[in-house]
């Protein structure tokens, strides 16, 4: 059986709270975060975050590469539509050379594409290629985009045929 006394002397052992014991003093030390742990986290999150910033950047420069695209085709597009409204002799005159557009598609008064317009006649028929270049390509001679529009990097090339 136990003895009151002991069970007083038990209690009389334990540190009470405040109290300057070593158990007390460890307890003390790890109840908050060192300046190591502090940095090595601060750490961890900065490399998540410069993964998401370079992801951030490339998806920036997708949309861009593919906003110029869209653009191109629309302008392709248009003017394949332009070229469908018009007579039989009007696209026989448009034949006899092609169509060298440099176009402003925003009037901000800086050239954005090149567009090539070719129509080759055959009876009552046309073949209609339109190629468009970006504004980097303005120096280059016409024959060298319908010739090689693939080494001058071509963002839309359209064929179609027209009759009348």
């Amino acid at each position: 059986m136990i003895i009151k006394r002991e069970i007083l002397n038990k209690k009389s052992q334990i540190p009470a709270e405040g109290s300057s014991d070593n158990n007390s003093k460890k307890n003390d030390k790890s109840k908050g975060f060192s300046m190591i742990e502090v940095v090595v986290g601060i750490a961890l999150v900065g490399v998540a975050l410069l993964g998401l910033a370079q992801l951030f950047c490339l998806s920036v420069m997708n949309n861009a590469r593919s906003d110029a695209m869209t653009n191109a085709v629309f302008l392709a597009q248009q003017q394949i539509d332009f070229l469908r409204n018009l007579s039989a002799d009007e696209l026989h005159n448009l034949s006899l050379t092609p169509i060298d557009e440099l176009m402003d598609i925003n009037s901000d008064g800086t050239v954005d594409f090149r567009r090539v317009t070719q129509l080759a006649s055959s009876g009552f028929y046309w073949n209609v290629r339109v190629l468009v270049f970006s504004a980097l390509q303005a120096g280059v001679t016409l024959d060298n985009l319908i010739a090689n529009p693939s080494d001058y990097q071509v963002r839309a090339d359209i064929s179609t045929v027209i009759s009348r």
